[in-house]
């Protein structure tokens, strides 16, 4: 009797898109259409940059770059969805680099617009100085897996919460209390929907929910208006004349290279802690890939006109949390790039106002911050916390600095030129501001944020040889000013080197010479979190 051959098993699928997706979508593109509407402000109202330039070349670049990024993550999702079988994979998110787009505006392309009150010119140098930060953002793939390696957990996920805390949490709460009727509804749709996780009316997402009865109350408020001004149609295309003029007056101008290099630094460590994050709720990515190809998206930005340099987003546990695949990116892509083609982005500028959209940056920042509480061992909380305290200064030196630009636009006489003046210092002294250390905190606040959290996770669970390193290690960066000092320089023994080094010196010599008796209860050693594996969150 003959017998059939097996039948083969079915083909893996991975939904690509999921309801789920939707409510991942509004966040998503919340997030990156803040940027862009910051972007467009600043250009237009602070640096006198036209309407064609900013809604005819700027934003269609940023929308591609984007859309070349997510198209690529959603790939990589695909991939390691395939090759574990599973299909709860989420795609990283991607976008415009929040911190860094404000170092580019205030301390690239404001520089030299302020100089020369020349618009264009300082486009053409933003675009030069993306392209080159595009470069060592991109090197920073040779280095990132050992840094990832060394670094325990807490630090890479501490400094990313602070972040969190500070620069987007923060920051869009303030937008909710300047406008709170629009704020205070937007802000309850999403604490129903996407914090506590209850339905809406009809199953509509949160985000979309959020947006909308936002940007009606404004409507009716009068703080917000349709308006057409601006809209047009522009393809992307590459400014390879522009951008070379860029290039030529960067390395006229090389002190420019001190604000760039350390801030791509920043760039590609955070690249490094949100693969970090991702890999904290299961789902693992190739770090040097994504660093790698940061660089590259950076660069293709700047060749279509966008100076700001584009990264993997903070926020992957909030989109893995509601269940998102990899749709949510693309959507977040295929319509930015849209919408700045056909001009719709100068429309949606006017109309929908940012109490509307801040409740959305909330909830990724809140989220952002307790997944990464949970991803680590209990008692690495302390580790978490240390990781965030940088973060706090680095907001309050740069709300000090817009206070004396905003002075002096008001009409005040005899300011100081800048915040760290002595006169200036001593009166903040007096007052309880201690200037000098929240400015050395400040400086390279990612990096060290994430030493310190690190060394701090070593202590508690006794590794105190490589404590002592990481000490040293931050000794070394201070020492040429990558931490604690405005811009790099020739190596110097200040005394916060010193500090560190005596630090590193007592943790990696004392142990060796004493015995080390823990005032606690023998307990097991410490360990990472094991990867989590989210049950996927019920359909909407």
């Amino acid at each position: 009797m003959s017998t059939s051959p097996p039948a083969d098993p079915p083909a893996f699928h991975y939904p690509i898109f999921s309801k789920n997706d939707l409510s991942a979508f509004w966040a998503l593109f919340t997030d990156n259409f803040a940027n862009l509407l910051v972007i467009s402000a600043v250009c237009k109202f602070v640096f006198g940059m036209p309407d064609a330039l900013v809604f005819g070349r700027i934003l269609p670049g940023a929308a591609f770059a984007i859309l070349f990024g997510v198209a690529f993550y959603s790939w990589q999702a695909h991939r390691l969805a395939k090759r574990e079988q599973r299909t709860d994979v989420t795609a990283l998110p991607y976008g415009i680099s929040t911190p860094v787009m404000f170092v580019y505006l205030f301390g690239v392309m404001g520089p030299i617009y302020f100089a020369t009150q020349d618009a264009t010119l300082a486009w053409q140098v933003g675009l030069g100085a993306g392209f080159l930060g595009g470069i060592v953002a991109a090197l920073g793939a040779l280095v990132g897996p050992f840094v990832k390696k060394v670094t325990p957990r807490a630090g890479m996920l501490g400094t990313l919460s602070g972040i969190a805390l500070v620069f987007i949490g923060v920051h869009a709460l303030v937008f909710v209390f300047e406008s709170p009727i629009v704020g205070f509804i937007s802000l309850t749709v999403i604490l129903w929907g996407l914090v506590g996780r209850y339905r809406l009316p009809f199953n509509v997402p949160a985000g979309l929910l959020a947006l909308a009865l936002g940007t009606v109350v404004a409507l009716i408020l009068g703080e917000s208006k349709l308006s057409a001004e601006g809209m047009s149609f522009n393809l992307p295309l590459p400014w390879f004349g522009d951008l070379l003029a860029g290039l030529k007056h960067l390395f006229t101008h090389s002190e420019l290279f001190l604000v760039l290099i350390p801030v791509q630094v920043y760039n590609f460590v955070e690249t490094m802690n949100n693969v970090e994050s991702a890999e904290s709720k299961g789902d693992t990515y190739p770090v040097a890939t994504a660093m790698a190809f940061d660089g590259v998206g950076t660069m293709v930005s700047a060749v279509f006109g966008s100076p700001f340099p584009t990264t993997v987003y903070i926020g992957h546990p909030g989109y893995k949390r509601i269940g998102a695949r990899a749709g949510y990116a693309l959507g977040v892509g295929v319509v930015l790039l849209v919408a700045s083609v056909f001009g719709l982005m100068a429309l949606l500028s006017n109309l929908v106002p940012m109490a509307a959209t801040a409740p959305i940056l909330v909830y990724i920042a809140i989220s952002l911050i307790s997944e990464s509480a949970s991803a680590v061992h209990a008692t690495h909380a302390m580790a978490i916390a240390m990781a965030m305290l940088p973060h706090v200064s680095a907001l309050l030196t740069t709300k000090w600095a817009s206070l004396l630009k905003a002075l002096e636009a008001a009409g005040a006489e005899k300011l100081p030129a800048a915040i760290d003046t002595p006169l200036l210092i001593a009166a903040l002294k007096d007052q309880g501001a201690h200037v000098v250390g929240h400015q050395a905190l400040a400086q390279g606040s990612i990096l060290t944020g994430m030493i310190w959290g690190g060394f701090t996770a070593l202590i508690i669970d006794g590794e105190f040889q490589r404590a002592g390193w990481f000490s040293v290690a931050a000794g070394i960066m201070s020492s040429v000013g990558i931490l604690h000092a405005p811009t790099l320089h020739a190596p110097s023994f200040t005394p916060i080197v010193i500090g560190y080094l005596l630090m590193g010196a007592f943790l990696v010599i004392y142990p060796l010479v004493a015995e080390v008796e823990s005032l606690d209860e023998p307990e097991e050693p410490a360990e990472p979190a094991a990867p989590h594996t989210p049950q996927p969150a019920p359909e909407d």
